[in-house]
């Protein structure tokens, strides 16, 4: 019930801190917003994330496909049940790496591009701010 309280009371302080502030406040801050956001150093970022989100959502599914299919080829083999099960093992244990590889190129090519966003971001901002802006 406190936590519902919270909202409301969040909500409500939002509101009038908001009406106060006013449409001419609202619009002036978008503005300012706008500007920062379509300034090249931000869009540059924007793109190049925009590239990394498509390069990684390919990258990922197609490790774990082919590890996949490896085992699956490996259990399917032509021997004795203990001979498939023991490559289909192996092929899980080498196809672990390779996921595992691509999982964290995939982290560190995000945190690379989130940080990359950050700062051409904060570096529109303090233009904008020399400005005069927001």
């Amino acid at each position: 019930m406190k936590g519902k309280a919270g909202v409301v009371v969040g909500l409500a302080v939002g509101y009038v801190l908001g009406s106060r502030a006013g449409r001419e406040r609202y619009d002036q801050i978008k503005t300012q917003w706008l500007k920062v956001w379509n300034t090249a150093p931000v869009q540059k970022q924007v793109g190049k994330a925009t590239e990394f989100a498509k390069t990684a959502a390919l990258s990922l599914p197609s490790t774990l496909w082919d590890s996949a299919v490896k085992v699956t080829k490996a259990a399917s083999s032509k021997n004795t049940p203990g001979q498939k099960l023991d490559a289909a093992i192996k092929a899980s244990e080498d196809s672990v790496s390779d996921v595992e590889k691509a999982a964290k190129t995939s982290a560190k090519a995000a945190k690379s591009s989130v940080k990359a966003a950050k700062d051409a971001t904060d570096e529109a901002l303090d233009g904008a701010q020399g400005l005069g802006g927001a």
